[in-house]
Order: C-alpha cells, then structure tokens, then sequence
C-alpha cells in the first residue's frame, strides 16, 4: 500500500488534474496540444540528449537487458496482430497498429518518473539505455511492417524513404542520436549550455504527465471492449511476464531487473494512437485501450514493484 501511495498515486495525481482541468473547460485542447508539443519536441529531447551523452555505455548497453525487454516488446506485438487477426477477425493493417499498441509501452511519460519515485534518479540509467532505442526500433518495425502491407511489395525505395523520413523526422530520437555522437566523441556541452538544457529537461516529466491527462479525456472507450481488453492484458501483464522471465533467466542486475519489468508494465504509450491516426486504421481501440490500460496501470504498477525485489 506504501509503494502506491508514495510511488505511483503522485504520478496519477499530474495525470488526474490535467484530465480536470480540461474536463471543467479550464485548459483549452490546443494548450494541450501546445503543452505536449513542447514536452515531446523540446523538453524531452534535450533530457534524452543530456542522459544520453553522459551515460556509462560499457554499463548501459548490455544485450541481456535489451533481449529481456524487446522480446516481451515482440511477444507483445505478436499477440497482439495475431490475436487481432485470428480471433477477432480485422483487416491486416487494423492488426498490425493492434499489435503496436501491444508493443510500444509508455517508457518515457510514465515509465521514467514511476522508476524514479520507487528507486530514485540514479536507477534511471537502464531506463535510458531502454529508451535510447526504443521509438527507433519500434516505430521501425511498425513503419516497415505497415507500409510493405500496403505497398503489396510495390516502390520499395519510396517506401524505405518513406520510413526512414518518419522515424528520423521526430524529435525525440533526434535527441538520442545527438546525445549518443556526444557520448562517442566526448564532446564537451558548454557549462551555460547544459545549464540551459537542463532547465528545459526539468520541466518535461510534470509538463507530459498534465498534457497527457489532458489527452486521455479526448478519448471514450466505446465498442471493441474484447479486442481493447486483450491489449490491456498483453501490455500490463504479458509484455512485462516476458521480460521479467527472461530477465531472472540471463542474470540481469537488481538495478536492470526493475528498470525493464517496470518500463515493460506501462500502459500503451501516446504514439500507439499517433500510429493508428497515422493510417486511419483501429483508431477506436489504439485510444480507447489508452485510456483504460492507464487507469488499470495503477494497480498492476503495483503488483509489479510488490514481485519486484
């Protein structure tokens, strides 16, 4: 009960009053756009782009921990496109956006200032080491899967351009391309520079949290209650299972261990409905299981620190 009180509670709190305000018409939806335009575009990229380029990468980078969580990642879009095929019957390209959103845990908005609660900030360097290529990988295999779908194997470099663009066009990964040429060349950020990025950093955990209450009041969970259930299982319980199996199996440190379990019990992050936007397919459930598997988060957050050691 402590563990929800003083970990996970505080994060939903953000959360909750950036749902109220706009809810009594106190925040307008474009000073939400506004607010997470700002958090993703800038606030975030400068604090990937300082972690980033002062980790410890002979400490950071360790295959065990990155096999132990893009498994359960894969596991997680496999049953989701599967699932979405075989048993309810969609379009393959509904399946597959299905899938992302059984794949692309909120590491960042919710998986950052959760571990940090419950561990403090010097746990984070294994989160970061998740992030740094989790929209990259994921969006990737996403991009390719959905766009060779449609292409039926038709302009294959067009295609490629296409999601090469749509990758490297965000800011976020920007931010983690940057911060890894920064980290490989040691090139030294000016002490009023970093001083400047690390005020921006600082405002984009609280400025995400309320943009993305704001957020989640656009959306009603409405129809598809079986298929948005299945995505709410496979994100909160499936993807981190996987990742918490594999991770006892290959040795990963305590430190390691809590970092990819809780990145992976995350509900579905906001990019699974830019994705689904994006194509116009499954918007309803990449939204609607948004919703609920952030609110089902609370208590499964919690079963997650209390296995946890």
């Amino acid at each position: 009960m402590q563990a929800l009180l003083d970990v996970i509670l505080p994060v939903f709190i953000v959360i909750g009053a950036g749902y109220l305000v706009v809810w009594r018409k106190m925040f307008s939806d474009a000073a939400v756009d506004g607010l997470m335009g700002f958090a993703q575009n800038f606030a975030f990229p400068c604090l990937l782009f300082r972690a980033i380029s002062q980790l410890n990468l002979d400490d950071a980078l360790s295959l065990s921990l990155f096999v132990s969580f893009y498994t359960g990642a894969f596991a997680g879009f496999a049953a989701g496109l599967l699932g979405a095929r075989l048993i309810f019957r969609r379009p393959w390209q509904d399946s597959i956006a299905i899938g992302f959103c059984g794949m692309f845990s909120n590491s960042l908005l919710l998986g950052v200032p959760i571990t940090e609660r419950a561990y403090g900030a010097d746990a984070l360097q294994p989160n970061f080491a998740i992030i740094s290529i989790h929209a990259p990988m994921l969006y990737g295999i996403g991009l390719t899967i959905m766009e060779l779908t449609r292409a039926q194997g038709a302009g294959a470099m067009a295609k490629a351009k296409a999601i090469l663009t749509a990758v490297f066009r965000n800011g976020l990964i920007l931010g983690i391309v940057l911060g890894f040429i920064a980290n490989f060349t040691g090139f030294p950020v000016p002490e009023v520079v970093g001083g400047a990025l690390d005020l921006v950093s600082r405002a984009a955990l609280p400025a995400a949290l309320f943009a993305l209450g704001g957020i989640l009041y656009r959306y009603r969970p409405e129809g598809d209650m079986a298929t948005i259930a299945m995505v709410c299982c496979i994100s909160l319980i499936l993807h981190p299972l996987v990742t918490y199996t594999l991770g006892k199996m290959t040795g990963l440190t305590t430190g390691q261990l809590r970092s990819a379990v809780l990145t992976a019990s995350m509900a579905p992050g906001v990019n699974t409905y830019i994705f689904a936007n994006m194509y116009g397919v499954a918007r309803r459930v990449a939204a609607s299981a948004l919703l609920m598997a952030t609110a089902l988060s609370i208590v499964t957050i919690w079963v997650w620190l209390a296995i946890l050691p």
